[in-house]
């Protein structure tokens, strides 16, 4: 685990492992890097892949909970492209990670190759963030990581058919034993600025995704979501039929992304980066590493 310094001196942890075409990965609201491990060992070869852990998350430092947003977030994503020296990478986003990525898209286009949304888009349902909302900043009321194991599949409506060693895996993705208690891997003030976020209309981004024109892109959602509507997903299927789609079965909010579904469709959108990135025009801009 590496650290950098955002423009405000937060501290921000990451991991960037392998060699070849940058793959920027941005976890959820709640979540950090480790989202991906279970991806990672199904990635080709020639990707290098840039675990983020956004700031009050995982490894990396709070900060004041009115930069846990979702401009300052895409700020510090291309903040780590800058301390790479990385003029250019594809985004993987889960939740809301892929609006970090649609952000980016709408405010600096030439630094991105492509964009893949795990379980997200332009539309964004109040139900599932409420479901969301309800848990945001809750330290589990059990004493153990076991405990919560055992209580995991219960609170994550629409998955099936999922082992329960992944639901351990999870557990200790998401949660950290303390001494008498299981505590939180990210800043509970996480719940103020989603309050304060709820707190009003929202937003369609639908400007966002349009302003990915030209870019591969890929999509993928969990059958039984409750954050990406079906209808959603149909609407960005129309706005852009090249597209890549997958539906997960026995999948809610969100996808693993080791399904073989998420995989075949990820390998397909890499492969359509490649390709792009290779057919670009040289980068407009050069960034000399942090």
């Amino acid at each position: 685990m590496e650290r950098f310094e955002a423009e405000d001196g937060t501290r921000l942890a990451y991991r960037d492992e392998g060699a070849g075409l940058p793959l920027l990965a941005l976890a959820g609201l709640t979540r950090d890097g480790r989202d991906f491990d279970y991806l990672a060992r199904y990635l080709p070869d020639g990707i290098r892949l840039i675990r983020l852990d956004s700031r009050g998350r995982g490894r990396s430092d709070w900060a004041p909970p009115e930069t846990y947003s979702v401009a300052q977030e895409a700020k510090d994503a291309l903040a780590l492209l800058d301390h790479l020296g990385i003029a250019r990478a594809a985004v993987i986003g889960s939740s809301r990670g892929g609006l970090l990525g649609l952000v980016i898209a709408a405010t600096a286009r030439p630094r991105l190759l492509g964009l893949c949304m795990n379980d997200v888009g332009p539309v964004v349902e109040r139900d599932g963030l409420v479901r969301i909302g309800s848990y945001i900043g809750v330290e589990p009321t059990v004493p153990t990581l076991e405990e919560v194991a055992d209580r995991t599949q219960a609170a994550m409506p629409g998955f099936d058919r999922v082992p329960p060693l992944r639901w351990q895996e999870e557990t200790v993705r998401h949660y950290v034993q303390l001494d008498g208690h299981v505590g939180l891997t990210y800043d509970p003030a996480l719940r103020t600025s989603f309050e304060a976020a709820m707190a009003q209309p929202l937003p369609e981004l639908w400007p966002l995704f349009d302003a990915c024109a030209g870019l591969p892109l890929a999509l993928i959602r969990g059958e039984a979501s409750d954050v990406l509507a079906r209808a959603t997903a149909a609407e960005m299927r129309r706005r852009r039929p090249d597209m890549l789609f997958a539906e997960v079965p026995w999948r809610g909010h969100i996808p693993f992304l080791d399904e073989p579904a998420a995989i075949s469709v990820i390998v397909q959108w890499l492969a359509r980066v490649q390709d792009f990135d290779a057919a670009a025009a040289p980068a407009p801009l050069a960034v000399a590493p942090g």
